[in-house]
């Protein structure tokens, strides 16, 4: 973890205290979130999404392939990110790190464990071929949390979607035909939001700065209140107490992230 100053460390805890960030922000409000869509014309679905500073694209790829063994009759899902050097002088090039590999399994979890993808639907022949969905998150600018705007990234780019055309005669994608079918999804949005600890204090959206001396987080993916998945980041531990008001900012903060991105997810 790069840490930051100790001086600002302290101050950041001492505005938290007060429920005050350096931004004016309150420790459960998210900055301002942007979202546009359709921004690859190569991805099947693609979205790029803005939060505060912080800015991720977001590709969404079909293909089509064998199914897993346990689940002949479904269809797969892949998750992958990549943390550019562009975005921040803390990413290097070469084989994917630990942040790497965790940010697209956390974003694989929050999508599968909700139900979001109908995979049965992704079903061709049954044992012999599926559609896999490929979905590619890359950062732009890393001002603290991509872990939520890569979620919101991934969420806004499977709406975005539409199916390629299959040929069955010849088994192959024509990628360069398009249909009208969107990806089979349910129609409740899953968010993921993130809560981090500093200190005694428990905040969402957190900048850079922030999130450099954070202590531990937790990322839960939900529903219209329902939690379908969650993971725990960082070293620190939790109080049962604290954990408890993790779930209650949660149920607060989903419905105001909701309410930012129902105006682009219709």
């Amino acid at each position: 973890m790069i840490k930051t100053p100790y001086v600002t460390g302290e101050r950041i805890r001492e505005y938290l205290q007060e429920n005050k960030r350096f931004d004016n922000r309150k420790a459960d409000e998210f900055r301002e979130i942007e979202i546009e869509l359709g921004v690859s014309k190569n991805a099947e679905g693609s979205a790029k999404v803005k939060i505060g500073k912080t800015e991720v694209l977001v590709g969404v790829k079909m293909s089509v392939g064998e199914p897993y063994p346990d689940s002949p009759d479904k269809g797969n899902l892949m998750v992958s990110a990549e943390l550019l050097p562009l975005s921040s002088p803390r990413f290097e090039s070469g084989p994917p790190k630990f942040p790497v590999i965790e940010l697209g399994r956390v974003i694989d979890r929050g999508i599968r464990e909700s139900k979001f993808i109908d995979f049965e639907k992704l079903c061709i022949t049954k044992g012999e071929k599926v559609w896999t969905v490929i979905v590619d998150i890359y950062s732009i600018n890393d001002d603290g949390n991509l872990l939520d705007a890569a979620g919101i990234g991934a969420i806004a780019a499977l709406k975005n979607a539409k199916m390629p055309k299959f040929d069955k005669k010849e088994g192959k994608i024509l990628y360069g035909e398009k249909t009208n079918d969107s990806i089979p999804l349910a129609k409740e949005i899953p968010i993921s939001i993130t809560v981090h600890k500093l200190g005694e204090s428990l905040i969402v959206d957190p900048t850079r700065e922030e999130e450099d001396i954070s202590e531990t987080r937790v990322t839960v993916g939900s529903s219209n209140g329902i939690i379908s998945s969650i993971q725990k980041g960082n070293e620190t531990s939790l109080k049962l107490e604290e954990f408890d008001k993790v779930l209650d900012i949660i149920s607060k903060v989903e419905r105001d992230v909701f309410k930012k991105l129902e105006k682009f997810l219709k």
